[in-house]
């Protein structure tokens, strides 16, 4: 039976998108808003919205009782959690569950164990997904020191527990493990209440791709291709695109039959994405997955024609996938992400009034946002500004196209890292599709955007 009314446990963006997709379904939307939000347009957009604390996320979208409350009293028979705040929080899950409310995401246990990462790889070694060379499971610093030394440096120290690139140092030498490990530690610790740390071969140069994928609770899975995420900073994504220009036919099935294994292995539900390395041989290795929505959604959505927020409400409502194995997709598309940050200072945040926004328009650009002229960017959360997203037939028409459309974006009040996707694309790594981790780093001295003024 289809839902009469969902909460949507977030602000920003997502909470647009997710609302709109709710009422395209017909089902009423509730929003949750900290004071800073107050006049957001998801609170605008929504059926009926409610406070729930004021800005900082700790007292207010981070606060399991006060959403929960919201829910109940607002007579929602289920929540979606977008992504980021409670999006993987098992508790989140639990509390729901023991309200009554159905969560729009896969089940706490499962959520558990793919958020443990070193649990996570248990699994999928046990379903036959090949893994970064490393330690077995959570590591002291004696044992790090051995296989390092076995597995050569330099290697990567990752915490066990959490994301974000909280809790993970580059360690290029023996000189520097110890001291990178109670610095990663700490920092595991101070984030995430874990200080474990595990270690991982550092493959270089390594390109990151994730495989999106839909599974429903009678076992049906559907896998909709990857996307190649490897311009970051920071272990932040910056800019998507799929299909990878890394992967051949082989490959690319060959990745997603492992996935839909892994989905079997561990009884996955709803939506999730299974994120990879490929080293320099192109072989291609397991490194976490994403129980939730992912930022770069809309890429995929582009190349396949499916709306992955109205099917996670369906499967989440107990309706089957319509259809499974490996989704067809056609064209090209890219993501880029705006974000009120200084790249010229570091990626400094760059919180503040919006002055001027005007979307870029046209066939094939799609724009992701909550922003508008007279919006504030606080500096509480998340500075993402838009998603501009770009759909054309092949490659080289979406790099073209999307330049277009990132030509015509005005946002004027705040600085942005427009100007740096600009000159990523414009670069002849990109371009070429031969680009991978370390490309942002790489491009330092040579991108305008990324030379201070």
């Amino acid at each position: 039976m289809m839902f009469t009314r969902v909460l949507v446990a977030n602000r920003g963006e997502i909470a647009v998108r997710v609302v709109r997709a709710l009422h395209e379904l017909g089902i009423e939307a509730v929003a949750v808003y900290s004071t800073a939000d107050r006049d957001a347009p998801h609170v605008e957009l929504a059926d009926q919205a409610v406070c729930i604390g004021p800005p900082p996320a700790a007292e207010s979208y981070l606060r399991i009782p006060n959403i929960v409350a919201a829910a109940e009293t607002t007579g929602c028979e289920a929540v979606h959690p977008g992504y980021g705040f409670l999006a993987e929080n098992p508790a989140f899950v639990r509390a729901c569950d023991d309200s009554g409310l159905v969560f729009i995401g896969p089940p706490a246990e499962v959520m558990e164990r793919m958020g443990d990462k070193v649990r996570a790889k248990e699994q999928m070694r046990a379903a036959g997904i090949p893994l970064v060379p490393g330690t077995d499971g959570v590591a002291g610093l004696d044992a790090v020191r051995r296989a390092a030394q076995e597995a050569g440096f330099p290697v990567f120290l990752k915490a066990a527990v959490g994301g974000g690139g909280k809790g993970m140092r580059v360690v290029r030498s023996e000189d520097e493990l110890e001291s990178g490990y109670a610095a990663a530690s700490a920092e595991a610790e101070a984030a995430f209440g874990d200080g474990s740390l595990y270690l991982e071969k550092v493959l270089s140069p390594a390109r990151h791709v994730e495989i999106q994928v839909l599974c429903d609770a009678e076992g049906g899975v559907l896998t909709l291709g990857e996307r190649e995420c490897s311009i970051q900073r920071r272990h932040q994504k910056l800019i998507e695109e799929s299909p990878s220009p890394a992967l051949d036919d082989e490959t690319r099935a060959e990745m997603e039959t492992a996935v839909a294994r892994a989905c079997a292995t561990i009884g996955y539900r709803n939506a999730g994405t299974f994120e990879f390395l490929l080293g320099p041989d192109g072989g291609f290795h397991f490194i976490e997955a994403n129980c939730r929505l992912q930022v770069e959604h809309p890429v995929s959505e582009a190349v396949t024609g499916i709306d992955l927020v109205r099917e996670q409400v369906r499967l989440a409502a107990g309706e089957r996938l319509e259809l499974a194995g490996r989704a067809p997709r056609r064209g090209h598309a890219i993501e880029i992400r705006i974000n009120a940050e200084d790249p010229a200072r570091g990626f400094a945040p760059a919180p503040g009034t919006v002055t001027r926004f005007r979307p870029p328009l046209g066939a094939g650009v799609r724009i992701d946002t909550a922003m508008r002229e007279g919006s504030e960017i606080p500096p509480y959360y998340d500075s993402l500004v838009a998603k501009v997203i770009v759909w054309d037939e092949t490659r080289p028409a979406a790099i073209a196209r999307t330049v277009r459309a990132l030509s015509d974006l005005e946002v004027g009040g705040v600085t942005t890292t427009r100007e740096l996707a600009l000159d990523v694309l414009a670069s002849q790594e990109f371009q070429g599709g031969d680009y991978s981790t370390s490309t942002l780093a790489e491009l330092q001295g040579r991108l305008p955007s990324l030379s201070p003024a």
